[in-house]
């Protein structure tokens, strides 16, 4: 294009600079979780002054911190007081019990971080190499996600209670197989829902410790199994009304999941349901926008993982022996699940 033939709109090189400086932005978050200026602010410190002192932090760096997290959207500022946003209250503060902070030990693990830092061979061999994976069983990665991530997770699993609740609530006794248990919260949450509901966690061994601790916090210690091991060896046992899979199968190519969800299959009574919790972008791939960009993590994260659409999903569940594949959206949540059943 010659200069005579500019756009309506000059070109602009901020979108280039902002993507390319956006670890500075990740990191400026990670910074301010680590003192705890969101719950500082949240306990009546509004200056500069006054957040630095109960920060343990020199006052420069507070308000130059301050003043960009003003910019990035996580506070507000008039004067010199600055103020949380409603997200930043409910998810930043240290004392919610939708509290965040803990999850960027997983997000912003070094690992994660080294992954990206290779993504352009990853772009070149179609996803990233086995030695640069996550996935081993004794990662300790697995527990701060595990630990980290529950709060996020308590809208999706009081959709997944919801939606067993009003089906399985007369039977005189429910069982449920939740694959890749990690916290525990989805079985949890369907236990607390369904009194007669026992509940077998898959997970590694380490993992489920986790689980473990948090079912018997909830007293449920007597209804809680532990199946330690890979999804894909684990024998599941039969007689499941409900087979939970969450944020799993988008580490995996179509072949690998049909595998495990035929295994699904089995293990379930008839009419029985296969629930998946995952990130499901539109078939155009591009939106919605966080689904859409799932499929980059994955490709950083995994060999062959990908952020798949409904119509993948319901071709993996058919080809397992399940029918009537759904998608039932979590809004405003980003995640979404695909239920489908076991044929009578």
């Amino acid at each position: 294009m010659s200069a005579l033939q500019m756009p309506a709109t000059p070109p602009s090189p901020v979108q280039i600079f902002n993507t390319v400086q956006g670890y500075q932005r990740a990191f400026a978050l990670k910074a301010a979780v680590d003192v705890d200026l969101f719950t500082v602010i949240a306990k009546g410190n509004r200056t500069a002054a006054e957040i630095a002192k109960n920060c343990n932090a020199a006052e420069r760096g507070i308000r130059i911190l301050s003043d960009a997290l003003v910019v990035m959207g996580f506070l507000t500022k008039s004067g010199n007081n600055y103020s949380l946003t409603p997200d930043t209250a409910f998810f930043l503060d240290s004392r919610s019990p939708a509290y965040l902070g803990l999850a960027f030990k997983f997000l912003l693990h070094p690992t994660q971080l080294g992954h990206f830092e290779h993504l352009t061979a990853a772009v070149r061999n179609g996803g990233s190499s086995n030695e640069d994976t996550t996935l081993a069983p004794d990662d300790p990665i697995w527990i701060e996600f595990a630990k980290g991530m529950a709060p996020m997770m308590m809208p999706p699993a009081q959709a997944i209670a919801d939606l067993l609740g009003g089906e399985l609530s007369a039977r005189p006794s429910v069982k449920i197989l939740d694959i890749a248990a990690s916290h525990g919260l989805f079985g949890i949450t369907v236990a607390q829902r369904l009194p007669k509901a026992h509940i077998y966690a898959l997970d590694w061994a380490n993992v489920l410790e986790v689980a473990r601790e948090n079912a018997a916090k909830q007293g449920l210690t007597d209804r809680y199994h532990l199946l330690p091991g890979s999804a894909f060896d684990v024998d599941y046992g039969a007689g499941f009304d409900a087979v939970l899979i969450t944020n799993l199968l988008h580490h995996f190519d179509p072949s690998e999941n049909e595998k495990m969800l035929k295994k699904a299959h089995a293990a379930l009574n008839p009419g029985g349901q296969v629930i998946i919790l995952e990130f499901v972008p539109n078939e155009d791939r591009v939106s919605p926008p966080v689904p859409a960009m799932f499929g980059l993590t994955m490709l950083g994260n995994t060999p062959k993982g990908d952020a798949y659409t409904l119509a993948e999903y319901a071709t993996m569940c058919r080809n397992a022996g399940l029918e009537a594949p759904r998608l039932v959206p979590l809004e405003p949540m980003p995640e979404s699940l695909v239920v489908a059943r076991k044929p009578f």
